[in-house]
């Protein structure tokens, strides 16, 4: 009967994967349950199983005592000498029974029946946790095997998952038999065992796909940098490759579009934008608006632990629609691409907000240039600073005409890079291309040579740094110094770069055209 026992112990762990070590636990707790509940009055025994006979020893704790009052939990010092010379009082001794408790009744076997059981459940699931909880953020296959609730319960191996409904791709439809995958989204411990929770919409899926079905991205060579995604209709994956010679986009793509076609299929035809993994973030946000083309990009860090940082993008206007897509789609995506907030503005927007000014009436435009000593450079000027009417002229006063004479004049006018129009010199900020390339602000506004001059104000700033337009101005390869942006609009704050106005020139044009407004009664 005992070996017996030890071959319906090997077969069964074969059978689910279980320690014999544990099925033996399992047997000897529940032999000692049972005596228990058939001996009311033993309740320190311990069973043991020899692991290789099958033979089992019951022991029993007794305490060492100079007077024995319970002989079931007692036992006398000279008979503890006898079974251990080095016993003493108040200690507690396992005296092995030479007749284990044999008649343990219908009762007692059902309570060992359920406890094996137990045990066995137990080991089960405790297995099933171990093979899967280091599965998590993984791609696993499995079997539909019924659905609840539209629910999908699938069959793994030896476990169940579950693929619930809002993980599942919209507009999929699985049937019991059907073979897919997934991706292992949670391993919990619940009551009833682990729960494998899965995802076919999470961006990790995407990843993992791409790492399945691209060797460059197994071994090492394109990173997947991030990706974002609405399950079903659209992704954006960014990557980047540790090799020069190595193009992650076309990698990613394979010849005539094969690998990512077979991860479009896997998606039920989801979209997928591969863009490339930039170090500077403007960079990397105008590639994650892509296919729209971006003019500018000003990011606005924002402290560690403040909020998210966000990004103001400018497009030209035939783009707007193409950046934001349809219902925002493009523009969520690369927001989520990216971590930022993103708000994206048409380049006739920026100019409104930049200088409402500018849009002012042709009426009043005539009106100033008919001002004594005003010219066509004046009335720029003039319109840009918002005084775009005699009318606001009369209401700037005086303190504000004073502060206009003193940085205008009618002299030289320089066309500006960023917004290329012509302004009055002292209006710029003049740049100068040193031997080395770099492009720096000229303080003094002397320095010899080719220069070029820019607005000082952060629209026409960016639009200067952007699209080789230093390069074209100096007719050389030129790089902008690291703080130049910076360094003009503080060169504009503090008037660097503004020559000397010959003495009352723009204060005489400005209180001349007042006295002739004022003439005039307009």
């Amino acid at each position: 009967m005992n070996r017996e026992l030890i071959s319906v112990i090997e077969q069964i762990g074969r059978e689910k994967g279980i320690d014999k070590e544990i099925l033996f636990e399992a047997v000897e707790s529940a032999l000692q349950s049972a005596c228990r509940k058939s001996h009311a009055t033993i309740d320190n025994i311990r069973i043991e199983i020899d692991r290789k006979t099958g033979e089992f020893c019951a022991y029993l704790r007794k305490r060492v005592v100079d007077e024995v009052t319970d002989p079931e939990t007692e036992i006398s010092l000279a008979e503890a000498k006898k079974l251990n010379a080095e016993a003493e009082l108040d200690v507690e001794l396992e005296i092995k029974q030479e007749r284990p408790p044999q008649d343990l009744g219908r009762i007692a076997a059902q309570t060992a029946k359920q406890v094996i059981l137990q045990k066995v459940r137990d080991a089960e699931r405790e297995g099933i946790y171990s093979e899967f909880a280091g599965k998590e953020g993984q791609i696993l296959r499995g079997i539909v095997h019924r659905i609840e609730k539209r629910n999908v319960i699938l069959e793994i191996g030896k476990a169940e998952a579950i693929l619930p409904e809002r993980e599942q791709i919209p507009g999929e439809r699985y049937n019991p038999g059907d073979r897919i995958r997934a991706f292992v989204l949670e391993v919990r411990r619940t009551a009833k065992g682990p729960q494998i929770s899965l995802s076919r919409t999470h961006p990790g899926y995407l990843a993992r796909l791409f790492q399945t079905e691209i060797p460059e991205i197994q071994e090492g060579i394109v990173l997947v940098k991030a990706t974002a995604r609405e399950a079903g209709e659209r992704a954006k994956v960014a990557v980047a490759s540790t090799k020069r010679d190595v193009d992650p986009i076309g990698a990613c793509v394979g010849l005539r579009g094969t690998r990512i076609q077979v991860i479009s299929r896997e998606l039920r035809g989801e979209k997928i934008d591969i863009i490339e993994w930039s170090h500077d973030p403007a960079t990397f946000v105008a590639r994650a608006l892509s296919p729209a083309k971006v003019s500018s990009v000003v990011i606005n860090q924002i402290a560690e632990g403040e909020g998210q940082p966000s990004a103001v993008v400018i497009v030209p206007d035939n783009q707007l629609s193409l950046a934001i897509g349809k219902k925002g789609q493009n523009a969520r995506l690369a927001a989520k691409l990216t971590g930022m907030r993103i708000d994206i503005k048409s380049e006739s927007e920026v100019e409104t907000e930049r200088s409402p000014a500018e849009a002012a009436p042709a009426e009043d435009r005539a009106a100033l240039a008919a001002l004594p000593g005003v010219g066509p450079e004046l009335v720029e000027a003039l319109v840009a600073a918002g005084l775009g009417s005699p009318a606001a002229i009369v209401k700037a006063g005086h303190e504000t005409r004073g502060e206009l004479g003193d940085c205008m004049r009618t002299g030289p006018s320089r066309t500006c890079l960023g917004c290329r129009r012509a302004r009055p010199k002292g209006w710029l900020v003049r740049l100068v291309r040193l031997p080395s390339g770099t492009v720096v602000v000229d303080a003094s506004a002397r320095a010899s040579g080719r220069g070029a001059y820019v607005c000082p104000d952060t629209a026409c700033v960016e639009r200067a740094l952007s699209r080789g337009r230093l390069a074209h101005a100096f007719k050389k390869a030129c790089a902008p110094a690291p703080d130049l942006a910076e360094a003009v609009r503080a060169a504009g704050r503090r008037g660097v770069g503004v020559p000397s106005c010959e003495a009352g020139s723009g204060a005489d044009v400005c209180e001349t055209g007042l006295m002739a407004v004022r003439a005039s009664g307009r």
